[in-house]
């Protein structure tokens, strides 16, 4: 079986470098994994190097993921990697070739990430996108039909596992009805159960097999008070009603949407059933606490944890530059039927 790290955590580093306080810190509180930001990225041989150092603090293959959605969310950035729009406007641009565009987008994104050791992708977004949501979010989501969004971000999920890329679906059950942002303050979705099952949750259930998935900071108040990320009510709809049986992780436990220390953030997702607790802004103070607060995972998370790097696989061939030159004329629109 594939080593798994034993901490319930995904951790952040504070710099391009990693430091030797931050490598003994790893090596002691053995995350399940790690992720990157914009502050860690310099040069693609910079990176190559971070990941094989990340890796090596823990002793393992563990994974290493980055945001890299293409348009504002994208770490890894010109000239020494490629620019993408938004994805809502790639698919608007595509128009009926837009679930072929979508897969040679992430496919060239999930060669890039392999080739500087980043293995895991938090893409592809399953939100729906409706007249209510927040414009940090909005030209991210792909569709404001769930049908579309449940194709596209399938085809999302496959180019990433096609190159060896983990891919994480994002944000679970459901981010496109909040109206606020969640980086800054608690949005609650007051939609009623029944629609939120055939509508926005069910594009998740349609993609509950896939291997990781990521919390949304958001009140459901037809199904509890507190977020979904810290609600064991909201937990087991996503495990039973959702059907999702992959690896939950927490989005980022430091954005303001959630109350308490970072560390009585993580603490509360754990304690409602998530698997990882994501921290990401790589302070050590802040990552110590989170670590003793998280603790590690049970028997089932690490079971969960397992089968999510099993389904790491080597990547397939492919012709880097045919695929770029179908996505451009896909773009143009030269590829429309």
């Amino acid at each position: 079986m594939t080593a798994v790290g034993r901490g319930a955590c995904i951790f952040g580093c504070a710099g391009p470098v990693l430091l030797p306080e931050e490598r003994a810190f790893f090596r002691e509180a053995d995350p399940f994994g790690f992720i990157l930001f914009a502050r860690n990225v310099e040069t693609p041989d910079q990176l190559r190097r971070l990941t094989s150092e990340l890796r090596e603090a823990v002793g393992r293959d563990a994974p290493v993921l980055v945001d890299q959605e293409g348009g504002r969310v994208q770490r890894l950035r010109s000239p020494a990697w490629r620019e993408y729009p938004p994805p809502l406007d790639a698919v608007r641009a595509a128009g009926p070739q837009a679930a072929r565009m979508m897969a040679l987008r992430y496919r060239l994104i999930a060669e890039e990430l392999r080739a500087v050791g980043i293995d895991s992708n938090c893409a592809p977004v399953a939100d729906v996108l409706s007249a209510a949501t927040h414009p940090f979010l909005a030209n991210r989501c792909y569709s404001d039909d769930p049908a579309a969004v449940t194709e596209l971000a399938r085809v999302v999920a496959e180019a990433h596992l096609a190159s060896g890329v983990l891919p994480v679906i994002k944000h679970m059950p459901g981010h496109g009805r909040a109206a606020g942002d969640t980086h800054l303050a608690l949005p609650t979705v007051s939609t009623d159960l029944e629609t939120l099952l055939a509508t926005d949750f069910a594009v998740f259930r349609a993609l509950n097999h896939l291997p990781m998935a990521m919390t949304a900071h958001i009140v459901f108040s037809a199904v509890d008070d507190r977020p979904a990320t810290c609600s064991p009510p909201m937990i087991r709809l996503i495990r039973d009603r959702i059907g999702f049986g992959g690896l939950l992780m927490t989005d980022d436990v430091g954005m303001e949407a959630l109350s308490g220390t970072r560390a009585e953030r993580a603490a509360a997702a754990i304690a409602a059933g998530c698997d990882i607790a994501l921290h990401c802004n790589g302070k050590m103070d802040e990552m110590t606490g989170v670590a003793a607060a998280a603790g590690d995972m049970g028997p089932e998370a690490l079971r969960r944890a397992g089968a999510a790097l099993a389904a790491r696989r080597p990547p397939e061939p492919v012709d880097i530059a045919a695929l770029e030159a179908e996505h451009s004329g896909l773009l143009s629109g030269r590829g429309h039927g």
